[in-house]
């Protein structure tokens, strides 16, 4: 018989592949969009961002009311909020109703991703928890690549607006099988009863470490959206044609699928986390650096894309290290802010580089010099959590 964790892990991924799907659907309806609601090129880019842009004022509260409500109620909260987001997105007919819908939509995938972080965190700390990690993360890019496949079709077909409700229908399911699927897990801390009583905040002996560790997480997924953004223009440069570049950038998105689980399996069996974050992360980078010259560029994406696997999980289960269960919530409250504040600013100072260069070669190499300096950060972290690293992972 299954074991009941690995059944509730299964839960997670389907359910958080939504969010990956509702990211992907205002990308793959931007004609259609463009031609409907009046809007250029930057407007779309926002439309796309302002699902990201909630999280720094969203998450650390977020966190707190873990305490205070329980995960699993905080859970529907916010997909109940992505459901609503996507259908107003679906029937709005002005450019302010669309980015209305958007940020509610994207306010509610940001406490559902914190949520179900510390869900999986809470399962499997101490136990395979580096895997687990791995295979949450790996249902985002999953559900961006069923986007791709679905969504263009149905927008060419029924319109965009069906997109819309297609990802918030896919959002609705997932919420149906939080609500039947999902249980806490044996220990769990209670939420907090009394209404009078605050959420507990991490003790900054644990929230220094975990700032560094969402240091690390931030760079890591900005350098992901940098490569998706900037390598094919990069590529193109170099004299690629733009189908072939696209093609390479694509095909490192699905490796990056598998690399992820499979490569935290392996950080996980080694019990070598520190040294194959560093590793990994440094390889990464130097594929990258290599990547706007003729002879690295196909390369490149093939070893970035093998690379950026294992680190990605082993990263995410650091504040598990760190962070005790009545603080978990906070603390991961904290970790997703910082992820979202890099996250929102990062592709802005990309733009200005590529800007002032005149090549999107300088973009890429700075999400080179994000991944290489995870040594760095690695180290801070080992001497911050000095004496806390006592949670396993």
């Amino acid at each position: 018989m299954l074991d009941q964790r690995w059944r509730i892990l299964s839960v997670l991924f389907l359910a958080r592949t939504a969010m990956g799907f509702q990211f992907q659907s205002v990308a793959s309806t931007t004609p259609l969009l463009m031609t409907d609601l009046h809007i250029d090129y930057g407007g779309i880019g926002s439309l796309i961002g302002f699902y990201m842009v909630p999280g720094i004022v969203v998450a650390f509260p977020s966190g707190l009311l873990m305490r205070r409500f329980g995960d699993k109620r905080l859970c529907v909260a916010g997909l109940t909020l992505m459901v609503l987001g996507g259908i107003l997105l679906g029937l709005g007919h002005t450019v302010a109703a669309a980015f209305a819908g958007r940020i509610v939509s994207g306010a509610g995938s940001v406490i559902f991703s914190l949520v179900l972080t510390k869900m999986a965190t809470d399962w499997f700390v101490g136990r395979e928890i580096i895997f687990a990690m791995g295979v949450v993360l790996a249902s985002w890019p999953f559900g961006i690549a069923a986007g791709l496949l679905v969504q263009p079709a149905l927008a060419a077909s029924e319109g965009w607006r069906w997109v819309m409700y297609e990802a918030a229908a896919l959002c609705g399911i997932a919420l149906f099988l939080i609500i039947i699927g999902y249980r806490d897990p044996p220990r769990a801390v209670a939420p907090m009863a009394g209404a009078a009583r605050l959420p507990m905040l991490p003790p900054l002996r644990q929230l220094l470490p975990t700032t560094v560790a969402s240091l690390m997480w931030g760079n890591l997924n900005l350098t992901l959206v940098l490569f998706f953004s900037f390598a094919p223009a990069a590529m193109t440069e170099l004299g690629l044609s733009a189908i072939t570049s696209a093609a390479w950038v694509s095909a490192a998105l699905w490796i990056i699928m598998l690399s992820v689980p499979l490569g935290g399996l392996g950080v996980q069996r080694s019990g070598r986390t520190d040294a194959a974050i560093v590793v990994f992360s440094a390889l990464a980078g130097i594929a990258l650096a290599l990547l706007p010259s003729r002879m690295g560029a196909l390369a490149g994406c093939v070893v970035f894309g093998l690379a950026i696997g294992p680190p990605a999980g082993a990263i995410m289960a650091l504040p598990s290290r760190v962070l005790s269960p009545e603080h978990r919530a906070g603390g991961l409250g904290a970790f997703m802010t910082v992820y979202y504040v890099i996250l929102s600013l990062g592709p802005a100072l990309a733009g200005v580089l590529r800007e002032h260069s005149g090549a999107a070669a300088a973009a890429v190499w700075l999400a080179s010099g994000l991944m290489l300096s995870t040594a760095l950060l690695m180290g801070i972290f080992n001497v911050t959590a000095k004496g806390l690293t006592n949670q396993g992972s």
